[in-house]
């Protein structure tokens, strides 16, 4: 039989329960626990795993908080450089959340994510694709095309601007270079806190054209002989260990001497010399590819994006959706898991 046991009860006329001491439940072991018969409603201290808990009528729960705190790392695809004489790609947009990291455009660290248990539900994750390589096209050249989109539930990374060809570099999470030419032309504009903008062509001749911005530092401008090099990307060490992604791809040569420009840091890849077409920048890096030589250079695609996710193994188990391609390890107490393609749907529990 139940016993209450009380020193005194005396009236409230606080609408509420007043308790003078600490409330103390009923210590059970799991195995105790489980032998009670138990209905819904009941509540009791599990010893064994140190939490309190109540049963719902067909299970025991934990009492614990019901809120995990994430970290991400979400990066946009990046964009390609422009064929034909054409400016960097530029990189996709880098928002960081984790520990005490720089965020894109070496803004601040942002706030983590709270995911509450039974309310939040299903969020969306994609990984945004790199802008397709461009082909010269027997000399007519072509605009790069921007990165997708990278999405985290409210956080979204915008697609790398497109690399110019006989136009300004395009606007993204960080901003294509300009076009080679004979006039000048000016790089893409970077988004705040997510990356930089592309390089400018130099106007004089041999107009060599601009670098495509990182997410750590603008792409540089067309100088001299040599068209301008990707901004550099950034170092996150989410996974566990230091790795630099979303760098800008540099800037394509030309026929009247301008060396193609280097690559940034972080997965991009140069602009071509003359004659010569730009590889495709890293997968899952988020970088920008090189624009294309001025006589039949073709320019290389974008890198995929990524976006990764960490948090406190002990809080929460984490479900992936059909459409993702994922990955998941353990640092220390935390997981970490990595989403490297696809679009599809997440929760935890």
């Amino acid at each position: 039989m139940s016993e209450l046991k009380t020193n005194k009860i005396s009236t409230n006329d606080q609408n509420n329960v007043a308790i003078d001491n600490a409330l103390g439940l009923k210590s059970y072991t799991t195995t105790q626990r489980d032998a009670l018969t138990s209905v819904a409603g009941d509540i009791i201290y599990n010893s064994t795993t140190s939490k309190p808990e109540y049963f719902d009528g067909s299970a025991w729960q934990d009492m614990v908080s019901p809120v995990v705190g994430i970290s991400y790392l979400v990066i946009a695809g990046g964009g390609s450089g422009g064929a034909h004489g054409g400016g960097g790609g530029g990189a996709g947009g880098y928002r960081n959340s984790y520990a005490s990291e720089t965020s894109g455009a070496n803004s601040s660290t942002e706030t983590k994510y709270y995911y509450i248990k039974d309310i939040t539900g299903n969020i969306t994750v994609t990984v945004g694709a790199g802008g397709t390589g461009r082909t010269d096209n027997g000399g007519s050249g072509a605009v790069g095309i921007q990165g997708s989109d990278s999405v985290f539930d409210t956080v979204t990374s915008i697609g790398g601007g497109a690399g110019g060809h006989e136009t300004n570099g395009g606007a993204g999470g960080s901003g294509g270079g300009a076009t080679h030419y004979s006039a000048s032309y000016y790089g893409g504009a970077g988004t705040a806190n997510q990356g930089n903008s592309g390089g400018n062509n130099n106007s004089a001749s041999p107009y060599p054209s601009g670098g495509g911005g990182g997410a750590g530092s603008a792409g540089g401008n067309g100088s001299g002989s040599t068209a301008g090099a990707g901004g550099n990307g950034l170092a996150s060490s989410i996974t566990g260990s230091s790795v630099t992604r979303a760098g800008g791809g540099g800037g394509g040569g030309t026929d009247f001497g301008a060396a193609g420009g280097a690559a940034g840091t972080g997965g991009a890849t140069a602009g071509a010399n003359a004659n010569g077409n730009s590889s495709s920048a890293t997968v899952n890096t988020g970088s920008g590819s090189g624009g294309g030589a001025r006589t039949n250079g073709n320019s290389g695609s974008g890198g995929s994006g990524i976006v990764i996710l960490r948090y406190a193994t002990a809080d929460a188990t984490i479900s992936v959706g059909a459409g993702l391609t994922s990955s998941s390890t353990t640092s220390g107490s935390d997981t970490i898991v990595s989403f490297t393609a696809g679009t599809g749907t997440i929760s935890f529990s």
